[in-house]
């Protein structure tokens, strides 16, 4: 019985844990923020071996492709967009099960036609390819529409 006691007490602090810890988003002077040093995060810019991942391309206009990706996330579950600017999307995805939340944020530069892409998970160090599968599903789901 104090076995269960301590597992429950563990899972509490977890959860307690993954539901106030502050995300690291928002750009800053070069884009989007660096990928923390933990496989939990993708990104395409500056990825380096193990966080990297391509942009996503579009040959509409700027504001249309930013359009598209607010419909396509918004289409899937669990999903709340926090911040919704011109040129900049931070939506928040919450898992089903251990509602972790991972911070997944587009930024549409000014020049050229590609949507950059970050996807982080708040807590925990792996991701088991979390964060990597849902940018390739966005992807797909892009260049499909």
């Amino acid at each position: 019985m104090k076995q269960i006691g301590m597992i429950c007490s563990g899972l509490c602090m977890l959860l307690l844990v993954s539901g106030c810890s502050k995300p690291e988003t928002g750009l800053g002077e070069h884009g989007l923020q660096p990928c923390p040093d933990r496989p939990n995060c993708v990104t395409s810019l500056n990825g380096g071996d193990t966080h990297s991942v391509s942009p996503i391309l579009y040959l509409s206009g700027r504001e249309a492709a930013r359009e598209k990706i607010r419909k396509i996330v918004s289409e899937m579950e669990r999903t709340r967009i926090i911040t919704d600017q011109p040129g900049y999307l931070h939506v928040v995805f919450t898992s089903r099960v251990m509602r972790f939340k991972d911070d997944v944020e587009f930024w549409f530069p000014e020049k050229g036609n590609s949507i950059h892409i970050r996807s982080a998970s708040r807590v925990g160090y792996s991701d088991l390819g979390v964060n990597r599968k849902r940018v390739e599903e966005i992807r797909n789901r892009f260049l499909r529409e």
